[in-house]
């Protein structure tokens, strides 16, 4: 069975890496291997990535004690708790619903995607995994976990449109984000990275980024080439405090290289969200320099 979907054939065959995403794509599979299962129970943050009720597509941040994601079974991992009140996917998960999870640890620089179908459970949510996998270090900053803030609770959600003055700053000075993508097989959770600025604010309502080379898979990029939809999460890994975007996203293809430029519909910014508190970050050395203007 081919591990890909139509929109991610399509950029591999456009870009040329047809061939090398065919090699990496061996990796991907609905099995939660010993070693997966083993770093899962390990983090204290989990990107989840789906479709509101209303069919907006968020990223959203689930947090609690190492173990509060585990391995349930060869095939399906459960999330205990609830996402933070006011998150946009808070009322999502009442039945069966596609989403991406993403499982990131800037403190190895090690990362897993697993998406599938989430159910309720007694626990939190219970998610049955279709696509398994872990992707490479490249663009990941490195952070220490600092003791985590348990007296502080999480302000109340701000939900607006047009970034303000104070979210554009905190947008161009972020080195990673989180970004949510749909295809008529799924949704995806991935992430970008790259230094401070990688990240453009070309209007309050428009961001741009470049897409910096990968791994071949395009899962995100071929996501967005037949749904646009999309939904970005920023993180303050000093304060907790996170800043999510819905709208919609195209990639631009030009012999410079590729450019995703996303329009904003609406966002939310919940002061405090995690109780995680991270070091400044080491940058990752992939990173590319940033291009003049940027």
């Amino acid at each position: 069975m081919d591990p890909y979907n139509p929109g991610s054939r399509a950029v591999q065959t456009r870009v040329g890496v047809r061939e090398l995403a065919d090699h990496v794509g061996r990796s991907i599979g609905p099995g939660i291997r010993p070693v997966a299962a083993a770093f899962l129970e390990l983090q204290p943050m989990l990107v989840l990535g789906a479709a509101d009720p209303e069919g907006r597509v968020w990223s959203s941040l689930a947090t609690g004690d190492p173990g509060f994601v585990r391995a349930t079974g060869p095939g399906t991992i459960s999330v205990a708790g609830p996402l933070p009140a006011g998150d946009p996917l808070a009322g999502t998960f009442t039945g069966e619903a596609p989403v991406g999870t993403l499982a990131l640890d800037p403190r190895t620089r090690r990362r897993m995607r697993l998406n599938g179908t989430a159910r309720p459970s007694a626990r939190g949510v219970v998610v049955t995994a279709e696509q398994v996998f872990s992707n490479c270090p490249k663009y990941l900053q490195k952070r220490e976990l600092y003791e985590p803030d348990r007296q502080s609770r999480p302000g109340v959600a701000r939900r607006g449109g047009p970034l303000t003055p104070d979210q554009e700053r905190f947008v161009r000075a972020a080195d990673t984000f989180f970004i949510a993508t749909v295809a008529p097989d799924g949704v995806d959770a991935g992430h970008r990275g790259g230094n401070p600025g990688f990240l453009r604010v070309d209007t309050p309502t428009t961001l741009s980024w470049p897409d910096y080379p990968g791994n071949a898979m395009f899962l995100t990029l071929g996501n967005l080439e037949a749904d646009g939809r999309a939904g970005l999460l920023f993180l303050d890994w000093s304060t907790g405090t996170t800043l999510q975007l819905t709208g919609t996203a195209r990639t631009a293809f030009t012999p410079e290289g590729r450019t995703t430029r996303f329009e904003i519909q609406q966002s939310v910014e919940t002061p405090g969200a995690s109780p995680l508190r991270w070091s400044a970050p080491s940058c990752s050395p992939a990173n590319p320099p940033l291009t003049e203007g940027a």
